[in-house]
């Protein structure tokens, strides 16, 4: 009954979505609707599942359906747990949602991996994936890249990464972080819309990150450049504080432990690389329960890293103090894989479960070489009116906590943020390596 219940409404959204296909003069207004309003009719249900409900070990089978493995395994092993909250519309801002639908029908794929053609602003691929279409885990992983997550500019300040051992639950090692985000095109919001002028080396986005502490890597600093053409690799470089010189990075080194934690740089927001690195596949629409929740409703961290202003940040425990204590929402989410295009990739695949409204990626399951489980990502998503002042009005779903736990290793890295969409915090002139040599020195 319950499958049944699931396909039934998958479905639906089908049938919905062939309809348009026979009235191509409501096509627009009904994909546009579809893609950003998926909640705006009902609210997804799955027999048994209410508000407040806790899942743990002792009825998580009832609710295998809507779990994904790898969370339902902890849960099963009576790691964790989750408390049902009510599936919210998080809805992005107006002005990425019109470039959306300005450009629907102008966008299309190339014909290698990685190419795309028409594309301005907004969701490139607002109507549903079809598992006829060959290329739709590829347009999906393109509506994740230029996506609204983090809008066009943000911060998060600061930012406190955990490493700890699952079986003690010790915290080996906290590192304090700046990280900051910027588009230079595809920009909506912020002025200059909608791509930032001069822009030499034709960039789409770039991420600079400063290390605040411990004193041993204090001032590390990473800096990405993306460039707008997929096929062209990231230029990326790196200030060693205790060197005092910058180094580019090379290509491999995003595959490697980032400062000893459980995250690779590929791993930054869910997926932090090339479309062209991987193959994609579309697996299926879903409705799962998935880490969103409004954070001033939360328990919150009274002990560590409370703010001058009080903001404080989200609160841990299960094993290893390795899971945010948040609620999970049932949202229509879009199964994907991305199987690396290296054969030296340490990698065998990811899965990403995509949030089909905000297009972020708050949960994947990666596995190694040989096609085990090895990591499991989480990344907590808040509605901005319910978190600072500052982000209110945004349409930016605000990552607000992270775990990566490495089940092979019985340890985790979590992350505990303050996450601010204020573009005077990421200027134009942060995201250069002049600016890394400067802030060194």
């Amino acid at each position: 009954m319950k499958k049944l219940i699931l396909r039934t409404k998958i479905c639906a959204a089908a049938m919905s979505i062939s309809s348009l296909i026979a009235s191509p003069a409501l096509a627009l207004d009904e994909v546009i609707q579809a893609s950003f309003f998926p909640y705006a009719n009902s609210k997804p249900a799955f027999d048994g599942l209410s508000v407040g409900l806790v899942i743990d070990q002792s009825n998580v089978a009832e609710f295998k359906d809507i779990i994904d493995p790898a969370f339902y395994s902890f849960i099963e092993k009576g790691w964790t747990s989750i408390t049902v909250g009510d599936t919210s519309s998080l809805e992005l801002h107006q002005s990425y949602i019109d470039a959306s639908a300005k450009g629907y029908g102008n966008v299309q794929l190339g014909k290698e991996t990685g190419e795309i053609i028409g594309w301005q602003a907004g969701r490139p691929f607002p109507a549903e994936p079809s598992n006829e279409d060959a290329r739709a885990g590829e347009k999906l992983a393109w509506n994740y890249k230029y996506g609204y997550n983090w809008g066009d500019s943000a911060a998060i300040s600061p930012f406190y990464w955990k490493y700890k051992n699952m079986e003690s639950a010790k915290v080996e090692r906290t590192i304090k972080f700046n990280f900051h985000f910027l588009n230079f095109k595809g920009r909506v919001i912020q002025q200059p819309t909608p791509e930032i002028i001069p822009n030499p080396s034709d960039l789409f986005r770039s991420i600079y990150v400063q290390v605040l502490a411990p004193d041993d890597v204090r001032n590390t600093q990473l800096l990405i450049h993306r460039a707008a053409d997929d096929l062209k690799r990231d230029n990326s470089w790196l200030y060693l504080g205790f060197q005092r010189r910058v180094r580019r990075l090379a290509t491999g080194q995003v595959t490697d432990a980032f400062l000893g934690s459980d995250l690779m740089i590929e791993d930054f927001e869910g997926y932090n690389g090339r479309i062209s690195d991987m193959n994609w596949k579309y697996k299926s629409t879903r409705y799962m329960l998935m880490p969103f929740f409004n954070h001033n409703d939360l328990t919150l961290d009274n002990e560590t890293h409370e703010d001058e202003d009080g903001y404080k940040v989200v609160a841990f425990s299960g094993k290893g103090d390795c899971f945010p204590n948040i609620t999970w929402q049932l949202r229509k989410v879009y199964e994907v894989e991305a199987m690396p295009v290296n054969e030296s990739h340490p990698l065998s695949k990811r899965v990403h479960f995509m949030d089909a409204q905000t297009f972020t990626i708050p949960r994947t399951v990666s596995y190694d070489r040989k096609g085990t489980m090895w990591k499991t990502f989480t990344i907590g998503q808040t509605h901005p009116d319910h978190h600072l002042p500052a982000n209110k009005g945004s349409g930016v779903s605000i990552d607000d906590a992270f775990s990566m736990i490495d089940v092979q290793a019985n340890h985790c890295t979590t992350g505990q943020f303050k996450g601010q969409v204020d573009p005077e915090l990421s200027p134009p002139s942060m995201f250069s390596v002049q600016h890394l040599r400067a802030t060194g020195s």
